[in-house]
């Protein structure tokens, strides 16, 4: 049936319509041509449901912003159907794998219960260890993504962005750790970025966490976005970011790749007081000898301008763009031209 307060009318501008032309999301994603835009209404209510998008040019739009619900509970430490743990890249409630993917007016959300897991005994055989739980994934073969009136919601690695061009624009996301992670080459325009609280935790969290090959001229890029808090986390426990070396598999080993570089810029975005002083975080890797070493944020790029807030404030760590740098942000130049 479609959901109260969706007209006949309005469902007839659609391809499909979840619950009542099709079962599931993947069902209704499956009779895409790819040749033509797709598009899928998502009546409210939650969807439970694991999505990966193969077909090009499908289109997702919500019924209700907060009330057409795609959601599921896969963290990287749970089994797969095969008995091997999914992993960061496997754990996504939805992944995305083609171009031209658009998602408007709805929510996806990872529901593993993080915090109750963190507060699991060490001892407790029940406690994942790889407690990641992905909402959204940019992967392979995605590229021209446009996401907009998107609620983003998890807690460690909600948004992994880590191909193609992609544009966020009015979204609102949800995390703790590394929420904002990946290789893609990214703008997130008039965005709210919100931290959540993790008991007993003296850094609170860290907002990006880039990847970006070395060669490619940007990352991830927060444009006029609002870093707001859950009330409970405390003044100057977050930080930025930390720049992420993936490990890779190499003829002579597996280690931190050193072609990633990672770019994360945040241009004239307001700051609520739970960013620190210190901007940014090093973050720790596997380097080819084997022993654990860790990437400097002075090593990377990893800047701001223009930031506005309580939680602007001068350190050491926090390099600002002069005003000739900080044109070569702009959302098209980011985005090579690419116009959604």
């Amino acid at each position: 049936m479609l959901a109260a307060g969706a007209s006949r009318s309005a469902a007839g501008d659609f391809d499909a319509v979840l619950g009542k032309t099709h079962a599931s999301l993947a069902a209704a994603m499956a009779a895409a041509d790819g040749t033509r835009p797709f598009r899928v209404l998502i009546p409210r209510g939650e969807w439970r449901e694991k999505v990966v998008v193969t077909r090009p040019n499908v289109q997702l739009v919500g019924e209700d912003r907060r009330g057409s619900v795609i959601a599921f509970d896969a963290a990287a430490g749970h089994l797969d159907g095969y008995g091997a743990p999914y992993g960061t890249r496997g754990c996504a409630t939805l992944t995305v794998r083609a171009p031209g993917f658009v998602a408007r007016n709805l929510t996806v959300a990872n529901t593993f219960d993080y915090i109750g897991n963190l507060q699991k005994s060490e001892n407790d055989p029940t406690r994942l260890k790889d407690p990641q739980g992905v909402a959204l994934m940019l992967d392979e073969g995605s590229d021209r993504a446009l996401i907009e009136d998107v609620e983003l919601f998890g807690h460690q690695d909600t948004l992994f962005i880590d191909r193609g061009l992609s544009l966020f624009r009015r979204c609102r996301v949800q995390g703790s750790v590394d929420f904002v992670f990946g290789a893609g080459q990214s703008v997130l325009q008039n965005c709210e970025i919100v931290s959540r609280f993790r008991p007993g935790k003296p850094r609170q969290g860290y907002v990006a966490a880039p990847s970006t090959p070395v060669a490619q001229p940007f990352g991830l890029v927060f444009c006029d976005c609002r870093l707001t808090k859950e009330a409970e986390v405390p003044p100057s426990s977050v930080v930025l970011g930390r720049p992420w070396r993936p490990a890779r598999q190499f003829d002579d080993g597996r280690y931190g790749d050193p072609a990633a570089v990672g770019n994360a810029a945040f241009i004239r975005c307001w700051m609520d007081d739970h960013i620190s002083p210190d901007g940014w975080d090093e973050m720790g890797y596997t380097a080819k000898s084997g022993e654990r070493v860790f990437l400097r944020p002075e090593d990377a790029r990893l800047v701001e301008v223009d930031s506005r807030g309580p939680g602007t404030v001068a350190g050491a760590r926090r390099r600002v763009l002069t005003p000739d740098e900080a044109v070569r942000y702009s959302p098209e130049n980011v985005l090579d031209g690419w116009r959604a």
